[in-house]
């Protein structure tokens, strides 16, 4: 029996994992074998490091392979501190801050290079770690290892091996709620969005910085942690144990369990954990057999044993229908302010590439509660007036102003939180998102929820949640198309998934719309929905500027229209007028349309 989306959306479901862990927790006390229990303290501690990674890689693209070294980090200092004395508690939260510090530091080439660039510098330290405890041998005890760690010391009293065990899974269960809280909400879809397109995450108003500096952070804490942990098990540790096949195994776990999943991560650590206990007779050829896992996986099963279960569940479990609240949606008083746009003025726009210019003294007004038209031949310069217009290029000469402020020097995310939003001529829709997550992550910079209250669940976080997916609503109704809000966005057609761009770019207040192309590959009957949509929003005072190929449905929903050609304005005025304008027809329309406006 299928269960309905609304009950697989609302239950409960991580009651299960949670479960699962007090089960876990509860197994030392069941008479369980100390070498199981050994096992499931090997699988946390990898599941830590791996669910950092998921982090940074499968949830933000960032290709960043430093686990081991954060891991090491953290257990040579919680090793070097627990023999001076230290309270666990203290060498695990400097291992954390130390970890973090370090994931940080090596992440900031990151924000300049690209995901292969950034994984070859993450993997040298990775292979700088042997070196490194050579050179501070004093205090690693060099490629002898680091011995004497004492039993973990828990405020004041000695841990038993059932308790260090019972910290252990502790720990790793508090991390993985952290984690999943973190990953659910909107500064984790956020991640989703950066990994999709930075483009895109800076036209809704995320600084690509920050986003990928909070996944370097994040995803280094929980090795930090691992490596504390690490160190006291054995009461030695060996730089053996940080080196390349450790970083293989991280990596593999990750591609077997699923790369974007909280829960996979714990799936990939023990199967990465177990399977070489049950082929000890490989273990010669363990790097081969762990590159083949990664080849294979990254081949056929992208998404991981996690990415596998959850399309067979939402394929034969789940029940797809519209839920009430979809149903009942209708735009609010509220949302038509919302929509009032205000009046963008450009003058004396400059924009060159080397020797070519592309905007050329351009000077244009887009009014209050109009819709503009841009039109002009391929290479005039439209789609660089928009880019210039959103901060994706600095212009040289000109300025930009929207209402009192201004653009005009603005990065991107700044931009957009002044209420410029924009569409691409290729929908951007990230995957895994569905349509009403798809449009509420474009209210997360401007009225969204922080980061404590996202991972710690305050009261706060749930109600902005609701005010969210409400607002949204509205907006998907506004546009006729309420009824897909729990849908999958990236799964829609061409002409839904414009649609579904255009109440993102509505959803965070925007004062100025920028819609490039958005009759692009449409048919004649999406065509006129769109015309009928930009009408709907000019009612409801939307301030609309429309980049379009699409002479006949410029001209019939623009108040007013601008014409480019080689980067300057060749005419403006309304449809009738440009429409008539003999310099339009020279560079734009053609003998073609001239000699078919003649038979009229």
């Amino acid at each position: 029996m299928r269960m309905s989306l609304r009950r697989y959306l609302t239950a409960p479901l991580w009651i299960i994992p949670l479960a699962l862990g007090a089960v876990v927790l509860a197994l030392p006390y069941l008479g369980t074998a100390p070498a199981v229990l050994r096992i499931i303290v090997s699988i946390c501690l990898l599941a830590l490091l791996v669910v950092g990674l998921n982090v940074t890689f499968g949830y933000s693209g960032e290709l960043a392979l430093g686990q081991a070294a954060f891991y090491a980090v953290g257990a040579y200092l919680a090793g070097y501190l627990a023999i001076q004395g230290f309270d666990l508690s203290i060498t695990v939260l400097v291992a954390l801050v130390a970890a973090a510090v370090v994931g940080l530091l090596t992440g900031i080439p990151g924000l300049r290079l690209g995901s292969w660039s950034m994984a070859m510098v993450t993997f040298f330290l990775v292979l700088l770690v042997p070196d490194v405890v050579t050179l501070l041998t004093e205090h690693t005890g060099g490629p002898s290892g680091l011995t004497g760690i004492p039993l973990p010391v828990l405020f004041g009293a000695r841990l038993s091996t059932t308790g260090y065990y019972t910290l252990v899974v502790a720990v790793t269960i508090v991390f993985f709620v952290v984690i999943r809280n973190f990953i659910v909400s909107p500064h984790g879809q956020a991640l989703r969005v950066m990994h999709t397109s930075p483009v895109l995450a800076r036209s809704l108003g995320f600084s690509v910085t920050r986003l990928k500096l909070t996944a370097y952070l994040i995803g280094a804490a929980p090795a930090g942690v691992a490596g504390a942990l690490f160190a006291y098990q054995d009461g030695y540790i060996s730089p053996t144990s940080f080196g390349l096949s450790m970083a293989i195994v991280i990596l593999a776990a990750t591609i077997i369990g699923g790369s974007a999943s909280i829960y996979g991560a714990v799936v990939g650590a023990a199967i990465m954990v177990i399977g070489p206990l049950r082929a000890t007779g490989l273990q010669q050829y363990s790097l081969i057999i762990f590159g083949l896992i990664l080849l294979v996986g990254a081949l056929f099963f992208s998404g991981g044993i996690a990415g596998l279960a959850r399309k067979l569940v939402r394929r034969y479990l789940v029940r797809d229908e519209v839920l009430p609240d979809a149903q009942a949606a209708v735009p609010s008083d509220d949302l038509i302010s919302r929509l009032r746009g205000e009046t963008l003025e450009v003058k004396g726009l400059v924009k060159r590439f080397g020797g070519n210019t592309a905007l050329n003294d351009v000077s244009v007004t887009f009014a209050e509660g109009t819709v503009t038209g841009l039109i002009g031949p391929n290479g005039s310069g439209k789609t660089t007036l928009l880019n210039v217009v959103s901060g994706f290029y600095r212009p040289d000469e000109g300025t930009i102003r929207l209402g009192g402020d201004d653009l005009t020097t603005l990065q991107p995310h700044r931009i957009a939180r002044r209420g410029v939003a924009r569409t691409f001529q290729t929908p951007i829709i990230p995957q895994g998102l569905s349509v009403v997550e798809t449009i509420a992550i474009a209210m997360q910079s401007a009225h969204g929820v922080t980061l404590a209250s996202s991972i710690l669940r305050l009261p706060g976080f749930a109600r902005t949640r609701r005010r969210h997916r409400a607002q949204a609503l509205e907006l998907l109704a506004l546009l006729d198309i309420a009824h897909l809000a729990d849908v999958e966005a990236s799964s829609l057609p061409l002409g839904t998934r414009r649609l579904v761009e255009v109440a993102r770019a509505l959803a965070a207040d925007a004062k100025l719309v920028l819609l490039d192309e958005p009759a692009s590959g449409l048919d004649e009957g999406e065509v006129a929905e769109l015309a009928a949509l930009i009408r709907k929003l000019r009612a409801s005072g939307a301030t609309i500027v429309l980049v379009e190929h699409n002479f006949e449905m410029v001209m019939s929903v623009s108040d007013h229209v601008y014409v480019l050609d080689t980067g300057r304005i060749v005419s403006e005025g309304d449809p009738d007028h440009v429409r008539s304008d003999p310099r339009v027809t020279e560079v734009y329309l053609g003998t073609a349309l001239g000699a078919r406006e003649e038979e009229r």
